[in-house]
């Protein structure tokens, strides 16, 4: 089945810099633009994603230790699956989002993101930073 007559497509240039980085490590400054909104930050492997995102858990309870452990199992399985031709999420740190507004949301803090390829509508190379930064 051709993705050609699919009207929510994978952009294949951006599927490339994704599966460099879940494979290679390569990182890369990205901004994107997702139904309207503009998403800021840099590329980092599903398994990095998922590592940092349970270090948040650690210290909690008994529910949050879990909460990451299956994160923890999460990013092993994303790296066992990177040998799967078919990427389907970008993963973003230091992410910053603008919506119509010169302000982005978050505006302090290292946010992780997560998004699916086929929602990202273009892409460029680099990071827009805060105007207040």
């Amino acid at each position: 089945m051709s993705s050609t007559t699919s009207s929510q497509s994978k952009d294949s240039i951006l599927e490339f810099f994704v599966k460099a980085c879940n494979k290679h490590g390569f990182s890369l400054d990205i901004t994107l633009n997702v139904k309207g909104a503009v998403v800021t930050g840099t590329t980092i492997t599903a398994q990095e994603y998922f590592e940092t995102l349970a270090e948040t858990f650690e210290d909690g309870n008994e529910i949050a230790q879990e909460i990451g452990e299956r994160l923890v199992k999460a990013g092993e399985a994303a790296e066992d699956d990177n040998n799967n031709s078919d990427i389907n999420f970008i993963h973003l740190k230091n992410t910053r989002v603008f919506c119509g507004d010169s302000n982005s949301t978050p505006s302090k803090g290292k946010i992780l993101w997560r998004g699916k390829l086929d929602q990202v509508d273009g892409f460029f190379l680099g990071r827009i930073s805060d105007s207040k930064s």
